[in-house]
């Protein structure tokens, strides 16, 4: 079995190439000829140098694939390039479906988000949610929806694609929360925001693991989360198992207000502020909760509990006993 991932490179794409080769698949990987390889160092297969809206690159890159692992995609919240989160997100799925669909490929596994669902208020939802939310939170909010409509659109039509919604991806390489949980265990994170904030939680091993059963044997939509924690609760367990205090909360008028007033400032000079209105309104907000059930059920998808994806993130220095047995209170 032969299989192409788009953006081979990320966080996503290189821990799926290497579970493909463990697994005996040829892998190939579409990388841009600017992109950072690092994370590819031990990869054996192919690697095809072309940007994901290119066709003539995508062509090249599926020549005689069985399963394209659609990855690719545009990742940031805050100050963005919305035009090329669009051309990256909506247009470069569209291309992949596209030749995809005319090379005749047999399967397409495209990593969505549980974003599409919009804010679901709080509210728990399983994949028969249909989105309420009027407008959107975010250009990536905006853009991988209208990307998950490209792909639902070409599964009536009887392409044989089918879609995995991850929540938060975690993993010790995260580049998104990881430098954030990096900091905490150096004992240099003393104040954060929002640590009421529900976060749904997979570890990246996991999430590839849901993809490579969806190409054997899944159809339509998988929601891909292992449980859900407040950041409080997972800083608390993280100073449980490290002794490093939990950090401080921040006032929350105060977050606004700088939101507020860094958001322009970063307008004006090209710059990612840590703090945006947009990010600010993800923190206080914004809630999305879901069920992954279905994936369990049709998929045999067994994850690692939540407790285990953040003890991975710690390491072994304190061992398991100690999150173990706050699971168990």
């Amino acid at each position: 079995m032969k299989a192409l991932v788009t953006g081979a490179n990320g966080f996503t794409g290189s821990h799926l190439v290497q579970a493909l080769e463990r697994q005996g698949w040829e892998a190939v990987g579409l990388v841009r000829k600017s992109s950072n390889l690092e994370r590819l160092s031990g990869f054996q297969g192919q690697l095809v140098y072309g940007d994901i809206t290119d066709r003539t690159a995508l062509q090249a890159a599926m020549l005689g694939i069985d399963t394209v692992f659609h990855t690719a995609a545009y990742v940031e919240l805050g100050l963005v390039n919305e035009s090329e989160m669009e051309r990256v997100n909506v247009e470069g799925t569209r291309s992949v479906l596209e030749v995809a669909q005319a090379v005749g490929v047999s399967k397409l596994v495209y990593c969505s988000t549980i974003g599409v669902f919009g804010d679901t208020n709080g509210q728990v939802v399983d994949e028969t949610f249909t989105r309420t939310q009027q407008g959107f939170s975010s250009a990536y909010d905006r853009t991988k929806y209208q990307a998950q409509q490209l792909v639902d659109q070409k599964a009536v039509q009887g392409f044989p694609a089918v879609s995995v919604l991850p929540s938060g991806i975690f993993g010790p390489d995260d580049p998104h929360f990881g430098p954030v949980l990096q900091q905490f265990l150096k004992g240099r994170l003393k104040l954060w925001a929002g640590g009421d904030r529900i976060t749904g939680i997979v570890h990246v091993d996991d999430l590839v693991q849901a993809m490579l059963l969806a190409a054997e044997r899944g159809t339509g939509h998988y929601i891909i989360s292992a449980g859900e924690l407040t950041t409080r609760e997972m800083f608390e367990l993280l100073s449980l198992e490290t002794g490093i205090p939990v950090p401080r909360e921040a006032p929350q008028f105060l977050v606004r207000l700088a939101g507020n007033l860094l958001d322009p400032i970063g307008r004006l000079f090209s710059w990612q502020p840590p703090l945006s209105r947009e990010r600010v309104h993800y923190i206080y907000d914004r809630c999305v909760r879901v069920d992954a059930t279905k994936a369990r059920q049709e998929l045999g998808w067994n994850p690692r509990p939540v407790l285990e994806v953040l003890q991975e993130i710690v390491g072994p220095k304190n061992g398991t006993h100690t999150l173990q047995s706050e699971r168990q209170d």
